[in-house]
């Protein structure tokens, strides 16, 4: 396990730039560790993200060295550090509202998604496309350039944590975020490791920096208020898409 062979790091480490964190190199790309490990056996939806970024990572590593000092027991101070750690601030806000917006909510049986993060934590697994955080030239990687199929070292991420994640929650609705992850999603369908009828498409990224797209799926702006850069029939397509993924989830899959 992964964990194990960071655990004395993690003991007292202060930052995923620790270099006894690093896991491998390829060109400018760097992967470190950061405790990301913890899988919900129980989840009905996986929240996918490209990679951990240098904040959560670093808010990852220090609540779980500081549980382990406490006495908690691997399994107890990995969960704390993912739940700590996982899709904070106001991306947190956009994306509940628009899971609600599609129905997850009432698939899952809660009143909002807003309650993944506190008394219904257990009906979600955070995740990642690249589990653990990688970094191009210092700086987060974003998907791009190389994109994770076009680089050998992010396959091998993607395929080695990943793919076996997702497969270990089989009937977990798949909520990918941003179009780097959706195609991660799409490489995988075509490996044969995940089913394309559980990935939820069509969904803004829930970024501050995407905000008139989201406002608009969410119905706050009105299609003639829309700068030129934003298509209003995509975001349409997209919602439908979703909300029909959603719907068929609840009476096949699940």
């Amino acid at each position: 396990m992964t964990f194990e062979h960071y655990r004395h790091a993690l003991l007292d480490s202060k930052n995923v730039y620790d270099p006894r964190l690093l896991m491998a190199r390829e060109g400018a790309l760097e992967v470190r560790y950061a405790p990301f490990d913890h899988v919900n056996p129980n989840a009905k939806l996986v929240i996918l993200g490209i990679t951990p970024g240098e904040q959560q990572a670093d808010a990852a590593i220090v609540e779980v060295g500081r549980a382990l000092r406490s006495g908690a027991s691997d399994a107890d101070a990995l969960a704390r550090a993912k739940a700590h750690a996982s899709f904070a601030g106001p991306m947190r806000a956009n994306l509940v509202a628009m899971l609600d917006a599609i129905g997850v909510n009432s698939a899952l049986g809660i009143a909002s998604c807003n309650s993944l993060w506190s008394q219904d934590v257990g009906l979600v697994q955070f995740a990642s496309a690249l589990r653990y955080p990688v970094f191009k030239g210092g700086k987060n990687y974003t998907g791009s350039s190389p994109k994770i199929a076009a680089s050998a070292l992010l396959r091998e991420h993607l395929l080695n944590y990943t793919a076996s994640e997702l497969e270990s929650l089989p009937k977990a609705l798949v909520i990918p975020l941003g179009p780097a992850v959706l195609e991660a999603c799409r490489y995988l369908e075509r490996q044969g490791t995940l089913d394309a009828r559980r990935v939820i498409e069509g969904v803004p990224h829930p970024s501050g920096a995407n905000g008139e797209r989201v406002a608009y799926f969410l119905g706050r702006k009105e299609i003639g208020a829309l700068s030129e850069k934003t298509d209003p029939h995509k975001i349409d397509t997209g919602r439908i898409t979703a909300e029909k993924t959603v719907e068929k989830w609840q009476t096949t899959v699940r």
